[in-house]
């Protein structure tokens, strides 16, 4: 169970680090705003799309449907193949922060290191 440092620290992250990716994404999302862009590239992807499907990708490869109980595993496995990956989180502006939460909990309890993926604000 998360204590509620390790849940300030998420959140802290969540609002510090955003990321635009230049990854093949089929998956139709509208993603929030953020002022600050990153350039970390991940190895790993979860998207979360509008009715709350969960899809899972490696590198460039295609996300396929999994139930949110495949996640963590699929997740482990990329981890053993490759340590030091980074796992960005593609979720639709309307996906409710809850399921959001789950994800960034699944990191913090196996030292993910997680960015979540914005797109830039439009200047008028």
């Amino acid at each position: 169970m998360a204590s509620m440092t390790d849940i300030i620290f998420l959140l802290l992250i969540f609002f510090m680090i955003t990321s635009t990716l230049v990854v093949p994404n089929s998956i139709k999302l509208t993603l929030p705003q953020a002022q600050k862009q990153t350039v970390a590239k991940p190895l790993s992807r979860v998207t979360i799309d509008a009715r709350g499907n969960y899809y899972v990708a490696a590198g460039n490869q295609s996300e396929r449907r999994v139930s949110f109980d495949e996640i963590a595993p699929f997740l482990q496995e990329r981890y053993k193949k490759e340590p030091e990956m980074f796992v960005a989180l593609y979720a639709d502006e309307s996906v409710p922060y809850r399921e959001i939460v789950k994800i960034l909990s699944i990191a913090n309890e196996n030292k993910f290191k997680m960015v979540l993926a914005t797109r830039a604000p439009k200047y008028k």
